[in-house]
Parts: structure tokens; sequence; C-alpha cells
């Protein structure tokens, strides 16, 4: 099996790889690296040290955007990419909006505060503070950008043109984290992305990937009630 996934499930930048691999249908292999405590010779690979990587053959990627930008070159059926030029600039745009806007604003005080660092203490529950920080987080920083995602998508069911592409992949992968957190987007004040949301997780590649995360980060997200 020449291809080799590098990197933390829970990652959403590695789900994201995982999710192109997947709707691909191409056999790889995936190999569990902590960013925080990555295996001797692993910034050979990742000079930033950051995941995923991709083994090829002799050839090894770093970053989401360019595994996935060399995936579609190379293995370019089904496409996740448009063809239309200017379809193809929103998709890489909704990817770059969701990778340098949304996760930045979202990770820090979401994920990473009320699922993984109390996971790596071995606490049951957050503490208090964090728990307050993350919903203000989501309600004065991610809701804003929730809005413009909102309108992106309008009433179709894909962000660019009439079928999958980059861009949905993306948008559901980041937001899968903020679901870990217990945080998604309310059906009320977002009912078109969150029925979009339903529909990409519930995709097979998404489904098992996320499946495989709640044994382990689900429980807040078990009390996501709207």
């Amino acid at each position: 099996m020449s291809l080799v996934l590098l990197g933390g499930s829970v990652s959403p930048f590695v789900r994201k790889v995982r999710v192109v691999l997947e709707e691909k249908g191409l056999p790889y292999q995936h190999e569990q690296v902590n960013p925080f405590a990555p295996p001797p010779g692993y910034r050979e690979i990742s000079p930033l040290g950051k995941i995923p990587a991709l083994k090829d053959g002799d050839l090894t990627l770093c970053d989401s955007s360019v595994i996935c930008a060399y995936l579609e070159k190379k293995y370019p059926s089904p496409a996740l990419y448009p063809s239309d030029p200017a379809d193809y600039a929103r998709a890489l745009w909704i990817e770059e909006f969701m990778d340098g806007g949304v996760m930045p604003a979202a990770g820090p005080n979401l994920f990473l505060a009320l699922v993984l660092r109390p996971l790596l203490a071995g606490k049951a529950e957050p503490d208090a503070d964090a728990v307050a920080t993350a919903e203000q987080t989501w309600s004065e920083k991610v809701a804003p950008l929730l809005e413009y995602l909102e309108k992106q998508l309008g009433d179709r069911e894909w962000f660019v043109g009439d079928r999958m592409t980059i861009a949905d992949v993306s948008v559901a992968s980041i937001l899968a984290n903020a679901r870990h957190a217990g945080f998604a987007p309310e059906r009320k004040r977002f009912p078109k992305l969150r029925a979009f949301l339903d529909r990409m997780w519930a995709r097979p590649a998404f489904k098992k990937a996320i499946e495989e995360e709640s044994p382990i980060f689900g429980k807040r997200a078990a009390r996501i009630t709207d």
C-alpha cells in the first residue's frame, strides 16, 4: 500500500485528507502521529512539525490543502475540485476560510480547552471557566463566521456548484471538532448550514471517522440538542 497518512485522527486537517481518500476510494494506511510528541524523524517529512503528512511511495507531502490538491491531480475521479475556474477559486476560498479563519477562531477555546486538555489531564469535565470562555468564543467569534457560511450556502445543496467539493469537506471537517466540543450551528439561526452538516456527517466517509472518534471525544457532542 503506497499511500500512508500520518497524523492524529481527531485533527480536522487529518480528517479532511482522510475523507478525500475515502471519497476517492483510495486504499491507504493511517499512522497515528501526536503533533505534541512527534516520532523521531517526523520533521524531515513535515518541517513545521504539523499534521497531516502523506507518503506516496518515495514522495512525502505535508499540509492538508497541498495533500488534497495532490490527490486530486493524481487520482482525479471522482473529482472534488470544480473544473470551472471561478468555481475552482470559490472552492479554494471556502477551504481557506475554514482553515485560516474558522479553525483559529474556534480551535483553542473549544476543542482544545474543553476536550483535549481535560482528556490529557485525566479530568472527566473541563473547568467551569473554560466552558464559559468557550461559550463566549462561540457567540462572539465563531457565530459571525457561521453567518457568512449560511449566506454562501443559500438554498444550494453544496457550497460550490452542483456536487460535493473540497469546500464542503473543509466545512464539515472543521465543524466536526466543534461538535466534539459540544457546539453546532443552531438549527433556528443556521438552518441551511445545520442541514448541510447533517448530510455531510452522515456520508460514509465522515460517519466512519466520527464514529471512531466519538468513544473518546463524543461525550460533549451528546449534549447538542438543537
